[in-house]
């Protein structure tokens, strides 16, 4: 079960209204327009305030005795049977026992209630004061009653009769009591029984809070909870607080002394599926002895009865079982109010609800009736209550709406966070946004917001050329009043539109430059420029005349401009195209785009009297590889005059450079060609190597006729190639596999390999690219050091062919053309497997250097043997050089011979640590 506290509170603060001038005194009775209503309810009267009186002030209460005027404090208020409770939109019930200290009592029947009430606005002079007089009748009195309300307990005997069932007893020895002879009728000692007594006299106990008085025909005791004599008790799996106390008392027939107890609960609530179970004990044991007989039971709501009819209609239930009486209240009933919280910034709330429940019971043995009354506040434990946001957002209006609830109406939309920063809501709707409260009959609200997309705080995205998807990221921050505890709540929002208008492009040319336009789209000018393959800079734009505002810009261009491109040249023109392409700086769409060729004049050649032709040429769009500079005329001695990375300029005699002479009837034309010219020996550097020709002419008018004689004589000798001398150079490498893609460089050796495993080499003669070459291998051998004379040695290839006494056999591969191989007669290829070294009788493991000899050969010329081709042997017997040792090793060759050696390979370490094939 969960507990509950009782809490007085004497200071009310709400939503602040202004009030104006102090008001005159009131004097209030039953009902009144003024906004307070007074009424009596059982052996209670209630007084209640509307929101609009005590709303936005501070309220002080004030109890009239006469014309006396006491103020209420809290300490006060328990002591003397006052009580307060206010809901969140300030509606305020006041309780008073109508045996309190300040009623005026006319013999237990007739009773006159006096309250005034101070409501202070927010300076000392802004006071309005209200008199309230209620007069309540009750005669209806039980023998014991009982009141247990939400800062005190109550209880009150009739003392008539003298002998009334135990309570009162005479005190025969008066003498024996100091100054009891002396003493007026009145109360002059109470004895607590905590469960050990505690004496006090009068005094003692009202400085400790309690109050205590005799009226015409009861006896009543009063006692704030949680006091030193008071104690708890569990009744039933119910905690309650009780108090018992024995009063002494002088009557005229003598002293008295009547013991009093009140019990009343602090818990037995349950919560189940939003509905409030209130148990209380059916036997209150602190209260009762023996068998008794409950008369009436009463349901009720702030203090007052409900009929069955009422229940019904709220869905109250009042019912018992063997140990409790049990009333069932709805969360949510209109009797009860709602109230916010927010632990931890998130919004919870709670249900409050006041029951009241009346028992009249009757004991069988003494037929003294009691009536049971108690006012019980109820608030539900914390209920989380996110809110829920509702998009309204029609993309096509581009304003972005939402409704965020529900809440109750202690919560204040006090800012909302935008991206960009924190607004009020006041600043939000002087942004140009739109923020509304929206209340609603059942006392809740929701708050909307409405931010068009081209806000400042919108977030925007491109998810492709012609969609914006808009963002609208947003932190509700709340407060709950009066306490004005914060809280938030975010929300994102998104929308997407197909609204993106593309920048367009417009372009024309004169007979020198382009002029280009741009007309901006819906996005401004948030793009990238490239003209041609440049990003547009301010240096560019410098260069090209930009001219620009917030819709526009152009630019103008020379046809000769850098980033322009030449397509096609021809004697007296040239056409240049100019591209522009505007991109998204995110992503690199293209937004628009501009191909804007034009034809210029352009004079290619010129051709001057004296016999002097000059050339442009330049670099056109179809051979991007071209290098001008690379360009010659048909002799190619004959390089450009001047040539930079667009253009090469030629000045050359009509009687030079391979310039070619044809006649005419009326002319002579001299023409020549300007072109990209290779070696023919010399293959072009990759396949993307261009071809370049331009032809250039001249016409020259023949206006006269010249007779040349000239005579001949036979030569004496052909003409010859005078000899020289060079270097060719030969590498042998080791590839990694037969296909001899990768081989093995500096760093990776000495290499492993295992025994028997396949070695394939490759012997190249590079810088070379004579098809009429031929690289033959003579002989190839190994050894144990890389000096190539070192000693022992074992043959590989004898006079170009395989070993013919090795038991593993050297392995020639053919070589084709490829990529690599230009020339497939400079390379030689073989494999051989990883032998068995023996050296004295022993298998040898260690490191081996491979080296070989090469003889490089004219297909011209094949006097010598080996130059026939590797491994043509003349019809004779094949030379075989002695072994010193033969067998399954391969053996090592003798030390009689001296040979050329030219080429070797790294350290190859022999293992076999694995398996041989």
């Amino acid at each position: 079960m969960w507990r509950l506290g009782n809490i007085l509170s004497w200071n009310l603060m709400a939503a602040v209204i202004l009030l104006g001038q102090a008001r005159p005194n009131m004097k209030l009775n039953s009902q009144s327009s003024s906004g307070l209503w007074s009424d009596c309810v059982g052996n209670i009267m209630r007084l209640s305030l509307d929101k609009a009186l005590a709303v936005g002030n501070e309220l002080e209460v004030e109890a009239i005795n006469g014309t006396q005027h006491t103020v209420l404090t809290p300490i006060l208020a328990a002591q003397c049977g006052y009580s307060m409770e206010s809901d969140l939109w300030g509606n305020t019930r006041i309780y008073s026992s109508l045996l309190g200290c300040y009623v005026d009592n006319k013999d237990d029947q007739t009773f006159n209630v006096g309250l005034r009430l101070r409501l202070y606005g927010h300076t000392p002079s802004d006071v309005v004061t209200h008199d309230v007089m209620q007069t309540c009748s009750y005669t209806q009195w039980a023998s014991r009653e009982i009141l247990c309300d939400r800062n005190y307990m109550e209880v009150s005997n009739h003392i008539t009769t003298p002998d009334a069932n135990g309570q009162a007893q005479d005190v025969k020895d008066i003498d024996s009591i100091p100054d009891a002879s002396g003493a007026a009728h009145g109360i002059w000692k109470l004895t607590f029984y905590t469960p050990e007594p505690v004496s006090m006299v009068l005094s003692e106990a009202e400085q400790a809070g309690y109050g205590a008085m005799v009226t015409s025909t009861r006896l009543v005791m009063r006692s704030p909870y949680n006091t030193a004599e008071t104690y708890s008790e569990e009744v039933g799996g119910v905690p309650m607080e009780v108090f018992m106390v024995s009063v002494y008392y002088q009557a005229p027939h003598g002293l008295n002394v009547v013991n009093l107890a009140a019990a009343c609960p602090t818990g037995g609530v349950l919560f189940i599926n939003d509905v409030i179970s209130w148990y209380v004990p059916r036997r209150v044991t602190p209260l009762l002895d023996g068998n008794f007989e409950v008369l009436e039971m009463h349901m009720g709501i702030n203090g007052k009865r409900l009929d069955g009819s009422q229940m019904a209609a709220r869905g109250y239930t009042l019912s018992t079982t063997r140990h409790h009486i049990v009333i069932e209240i709805p969360v949510g009933s209109p009797d009860g109010h709602f109230k916010s919280h927010a632990p931890d910034y998130q919004y919870h709330i709670t249900y409050i609800v006041e029951p009241m429940l009346e028992v009249l019971w009757r004991t069988t043995d003494t037929q003294d009736d009691t009536r049971y009354k108690v006012l019980f506040p109820i608030t539900t434990p914390l209920m989380p209550q996110p809110p829920h946001f509702h998009e309204n957002t029609v993309p096509e209006a581009r304003v972005f709406s939402v409704l965020l609830g529900t809440f109750l109406h202690d919560v204040v939309l006090r800012n909302i966070t935008f991206s960009t920063g924190v607004l009020t809501v006041e600043e939000s709707n002087a942004r140009g946004f739109t923020v509304q409260d929206h209340n609603y009959p059942n006392g809740t609200k929701s708050f909307s917001l409405s931010v068009p997309f081209d806000s400042a705080v919108v977030l925007k995205h491109n998810p492709d050329r012609l969609v914006t998807t808009y963002f609208l990221p947003l932190i509700f921050g709340f407060i709950v009043l009066p306490e004005e505890t914060p809280f938030t709540h975010p929300v994102e929002l998104q929308a997407s539109l197909q609204d993106v208008e593309l920048p367009t492009i417009t372009g024309t040319c004169d007979q020198t430059q382009f002029y280009i336009g741009v007309k901006y789209g819906s996005q401004g000018h948030n793009f990238k420029a490239m003209v041609g393959p440049r990003e547009l800079t301010a240096e560019m734009a410098e260069e090209y005349n930009f001219q620009g505002n917030n819709t526009h810009f152009s630019l103008i261009l020379p046809y000769t401009a850098k980033d322009t491109v030449f397509e096609l040249i021809t004697s007296d023109s040239v056409r240049t195209r100019v591209d522009l392409l505007l991109l998204d700086p995110i992503n690199n769409w293209v937004l628009s785009d501009l191909y804007l060729s034009c034809t210029f004049p352009f004079t290619t050649t010129m051709c001057d009297p004296n016999g002097t032709m000059t050339a442009m040429a330049v670099k056109l769009e179809s051979v991007p590889n071209l290098s001008p500079s690379r360009l010659t005329l048909k002799d190619q001695s004959c390089k450009p005059a001047f040539s930079d990375d667009r253009s090469a300029f030629f000045s050359f005699s009509v009687a030079s450079c391979g310039t070619t002479r044809t006649f005419f009837d009326q002319y002579m034309l001299y023409e020549n060609e300007i072109g990209l010219y290779y070696n023919k020996r010399v293959a072009p550097i990759s396949p993307v190597d261009p071809e370049y020709r331009q032809t250039v002419s001249c016409y020259y008018v023949v206006n006269e006729t010249q007779t040349v004689a000239f005579s001949s004589k036979p030569r004496l000798y052909e003409p010859t190639a005078e000899i020289g001398s060079g270097q060719l150079m030969v590498q042998m490498r080791l590839a990694q596999d037969s296909s001899y893609d990768l081989f093995y460089q500096a760093e990776d050796y000495p290499v492993v390999k295992y025994l028997r495993q396949p070695l394939y080499f490759e012997v190249e003669l590079i810088e070379s690219t004579d098809p009429n070459l031929e690289l033959i291998l003579e002989k190839c051998w190994a050894t144990l050091y890389e000096d190539r004379t070192s000693l022992p040695l074992w043959d590989i290839i004898v006079d170009g062919c395989e070993n013919p006494d090795d038991g593993y056999v050297t392995i020639f591969h053919p070589v084709v053309s490829d990529p690599r191989v230009l020339v497939p007669s400079h390379i030689k290829r073989f494999s051989i497997k990883m032998f068995t070294f023996i050296k004295e009788e022993a298998v040898l493991k260690d490191e081996i250097y491979v080296h070989c000899d090469a003889v490089i050969c004219d297909e011209n010329n094949q006097l010598d043997s080996l130059c026939r081709g590797q491994c043509v042997q003349p019809t004779h017997q094949i030379y075989s050089r002695p072994q010193e040792i033969k067998g399954v090793g391969r053996g090592q060759r003798g030390t009689d011979l001296t040979l050329q050696r030219q080429i070797s390979t790294g350290p190859i370490v022999l293992t076999s640590d694995q398996t041989s094939e």
